[in-house]
């Protein structure tokens, strides 16, 4: 078994590819005509953001649109950096939301989390110390 893939359901694709190159420095990998399905590259597993159409599709009792919830849904994508400071300010002026500014944990890590327009949680972090 090998973890190959996330797909993040959205209101507006084109949107959430472009947000994640501005805020994160991803780059777009794909981007499907339809515009209901793109891509990122983010190394060997796969960040995928689909249209909630699809979702309606792959799930006949429906499912929680993130962008549409009060509350961030309890799952999020990890992005490690060096500067996580750096990288939580450039995420809010690209449009997220904080939700817990850069902090030290016990352990020795700073962590921040944001909430992107389309709903999703992000959590930007140091590298753990080993």
């Amino acid at each position: 078994m090998k973890f190959a893939y996330t797909i993040v359901y959205v209101p507006d694709v084109a949107a959430s590819l472009q947000f994640f190159e501005k805020a994160f420095g991803l780059s777009r990998r794909f981007l499907h005509e339809s515009g209901t399905y793109g891509e990122l590259e983010t190394g060997s597993t796969t960040l995928s953001f689909a249209a909630h159409e699809l979702g309606e599709m792959n799930f006949k009792g429906g499912h929680v649109e993130a962008h549409a919830s009060q509350q961030p849904l309890g799952m999020e994508l990890g992005f490690v950096t060096e500067d996580v400071s750096k990288a939580h300010a450039r995420a809010l002026a690209a449009g997220a939301t904080e939700l817990a500014a850069p902090s030290t944990k016990p352990w020795g890590q700073v962590v921040s989390y944001v909430r992107c327009p389309d709903g999703t949680l992000v959590e930007l972090c140091t590298p753990i110390q080993n």
